[in-house]
């Protein structure tokens, strides 16, 4: 968010190359997240839960574990035995705590331009159309 010449705010658009990086460094951290949590997971189960498809995940796991980021371990609880679990090795575990950083940095820098945009538009309401906004708000 910039002031403009004329003292209105305008959103200031980022380039897409910048655009692609923080959303392909938020699927990582996504990523890294649910297998440090759940090295079981499914690349279908995966691709579900950041919304890509599963060859687009099968894509994305192949780059992390050739970054060093992940390997493959047989998962011993199956009896299918081409099942894998996705570990996050020690660079992994750095890499995920580096994106952790860098994600709360972002989405907490979204939030502050967010809530003030949300207390300017409230700002413009009067005190009847709040009250109303709120009933709507708890039925939602």
């Amino acid at each position: 968010m910039r002031q403009s010449l004329c003292g209105s705010r305008s959103f200031v658009m980022p380039d897409n190359s910048s655009q692609r990086d923080r959303l392909r460094e938020d699927a990582q951290f996504r990523i890294l997240r649910m297998l440090d949590e759940n090295p079981e997971m499914t690349q279908r189960d995966l691709a579900r839960a950041v919304g890509v498809s599963t060859g687009g995940m099968h894509y994305v796991l192949s780059a992390l574990v050739e970054k060093g980021l992940l390997k493959f371990s047989n998962f011993r609880a199956s009896d299918d035995k081409r099942r894998y679990a996705y570990v996050l090795t020690p660079k992994g575990v750095a890499a995920k705590a580096d994106l952790t950083k860098k994600f709360l940095i972002r989405k907490l820098a979204e939030y502050e331009l967010l809530k003030a945009e949300i207390d300017a538009v409230k700002g413009e309401l009067s005190d009847a159309e709040l009250i109303e906004l709120k009933g709507l708000s708890k039925r939602g």
